[in-house]
């Protein structure tokens, strides 16, 4: 994806940049692989705001990916790459020779026309997908497994990748885009590449109202608002606040270590993210 600028008729679209969409190749997403997506504007089953500063935005479709990549040693050819409302990445449309379709991420390189398979034997090519066990040392990777079966949980947004770094018998570790070292089962299955649409990093909104569409709310600062609201709240004149970061509710906001002290996760990874 290139990066485009615009001509500056008013103050936001001087700074504003988007995509050239260059890689897109097909406008309309194919029906049969959407589904309803109801906004819920940050609010869970009882009704609570659970996350802040959500709702709004545009109305989206959502795309139904194929994470697991159950069709083994069936040849697919790529139709097209669209753009995906819902997630950083592009998506490929497959379609295998018996007509059926299905969507992928769209990994950097992969074009219409290309075939790409999913099996225990395949080739270590761009959109291949294969146990991590087959796969050789120092190949990027993404759309990773953590059991076997399960379908892809991890290095999915646009731009990311792992490494394999090293082999021992049932198990393949690799870097994380986090810098995370971790082991993973060798029969865990992954997809050989880098995912695309990197350069989505260096969009500029520009404007308020751009970040309305994508369903995001103002944020207000603590200490603008009143003692009763927040606990860095009220003073005479302009304050900075006076004490550490916190929540609404006196949460410490930075720095804090969010995971939880013993995971069963903790004996696979090797070397903590930076």
């Amino acid at each position: 994806m290139a990066i485009r600028s615009y001509k500056p008729y008013t103050p936001s679209r001087r700074t504003a940049t988007g995509s050239t969409f260059a890689e897109v190749t097909k406008d309309r997403p194919e029906r049969s692989l959407t589904a309803p997506r109801k906004q819920k504007a940050g609010r869970d089953s009882a009704g609570h705001i659970s996350i802040r500063h959500r709702g709004g935005g545009a109305k989206r479709r959502y795309r139904l990916i194929d994470y697991r990549r159950e069709r083994l040693d069936a040849v697919a050819e790529v139709v097209a790459v669209e753009y995906d409302p819902n997630r950083s990445a592009f998506i490929a449309l497959l379609q295998y020779e018996d007509g059926e379709k299905r969507y992928i991420l769209c990994p950097e390189g992969l074009k219409p026309g290309a075939k790409v398979v999913a099996s225990e034997t395949a080739e270590p090519a761009v959109g291949n997908c294969l146990p991590l066990g087959r796969i050789p040392l120092g190949t990027a990777v993404h759309n990773l497994e953590l059991v076997p079966g399960r379908g892809a949980k991890v290095v999915r947004t646009a731009g990311s990748s792992a490494t394999v770094m090293s082999r021992d018998g049932d198990w393949v570790t690799l870097r994380m885009p986090s810098g995370e070292e971790r082991k993973f089962l060798a029969r865990c299955r992954a997809t050989v590449g880098v995912v695309g649409n990197g350069e989505i990093e260096g969009l500029k909104l520009g404007k308020a109202g751009r970040k309305r569409w994508l369903g995001i709310r103002p944020t207000v600062r603590g200490v603008a608002m009143n003692p009763v609201d927040h606990p860095m709240g009220g003073g005479e004149g302009r304050t900075s606040g006076g004490g550490p970061a916190v929540s609404p509710w006196g949460k410490l906001a930075k720095g804090g270590k969010t995971r939880k002290p013993r995971k069963a996760s903790d004996r696979v990874i090797l070397k903590r993210r930076k």
